[in-house]
């Protein structure tokens, strides 16, 4: 354990509380997360998660954009349930992104987590480009990356990282049902006025 690992600790639990609570300064802090993550990673020999991490950062000035100038389209972002085509867009994109990763980690590295980084890597990369546009099955997949993510760092030597991700795997839990909250609540008709029933 090294203070990058405490920094890190400690910016990742603030960006994940904020993120429970939609507020967009899980954007900043989240980045700052992702620098000292990207140290602590390249000396675990977690290539793919160090490599995540730099998309992450652009993934996050995105984001960051999309909440304050609106999405895409350029319409304000509200929290709201994950289109059909956007489930099958997401599984296919994990799929997908998992066996290149994986071939570059085989390939190009001497990591012996490969299969394991490679899909951690993926469910992260979907994930956050689900949460940019505000998606509450954003937090399916980071559920599902946290689960093989607390082993993973065990196996790693990481101790303190393991537990911060338990944490984040609550989080994501309490999150989801916040946004789910906030998307219900956004879709509910507004009640009518007393006086204009009577009317």
């Amino acid at each position: 354990m090294d203070w990058t690992e405490v920094v890190g600790f400690v910016t990742g639990g603030l960006c994940v509380w904020l993120t429970v609570r939609r507020s967009i300064w899980n954007f900043p802090v989240g980045i700052v997360n992702n620098v000292f993550f990207i140290v602590l990673f390249v000396g675990a020999g977690l290539y793919a998660d160090a490599a995540l991490q730099v998309v992450y950062i652009v993934l996050g000035l995105l984001g960051w954009f999309w909440w304050l100038r609106g999405g895409p389209d350029r319409t304000a972002l509200r929290v709201r349930a994950t289109p059909r085509w956007g489930w099958v867009a997401a599984v296919v994109a994990t799929g997908i992104l998992t066996l290149a990763v994986w071939s570059v980690l085989t390939s190009h590295t001497d990591s012996d987590v490969a299969t394991w980084d490679a899909l951690t890597t993926s469910l992260s990369l979907v994930a956050q480009v689900m949460l940019g546009l505000k998606w509450v099955g954003n937090w399916a997949f980071w559920i599902a990356a946290d689960v093989v993510y607390v082993p993973l760092y065990l196996h790693k030597g990481l101790a303190l990282t393991a537990v911060l991700y338990v944490g984040f795997l609550a989080l994501c839990v309490v999150g989801l049902r916040q946004w789910r909250r906030a998307r219900e609540d956004a879709v509910r008709p507004a009640p009518v006025p007393a006086r204009e029933v009577a009317a």
